[in-house]
């Protein structure tokens, strides 16, 4: 089993509907909202690294995300052995101006 820490970020005016998006996706729990800022702290279950990546990219692809990012990642008894971080993954210079600052 794979466990991944995800912070969310999104418009505060679309925090509500993308709470409720992720409350209905498979393996996500939402456990903190701070609405004023658009962030979402979320966890993952996954059965493999890949579905975990995967699910992020699912994620990630939501309408109005405006950022995704995984900041924690635990698993317990998974064979797979990932190479490195895959390519659309690694993005880390399109973070966006207002997070620079």
């Amino acid at each position: 089993m794979n466990i991944s820490g995800i912070l969310v970020i999104v418009s505060p005016q679309r925090v509500d509907s993308m709470v409720e998006q992720l409350n209905g996706m498979d393996g996500i729990d939402v456990h903190h909202i701070e609405a004023a800022t658009g962030r979402i702290v979320i966890t993952q279950e996954a059965a493999t690294i890949k579905d975990e990546v995967d699910g992020l990219k699912r994620i990630r692809a939501l309408p109005g995300i405006i950022l995704a990012e995984m900041s924690y990642h635990n698993f317990e008894d998974d064979t797979e052995l990932l190479q490195g971080l895959p390519a659309d993954l690694d993005d880390a210079d399109i973070v966006p101006a207002f997070l620079k600052e």
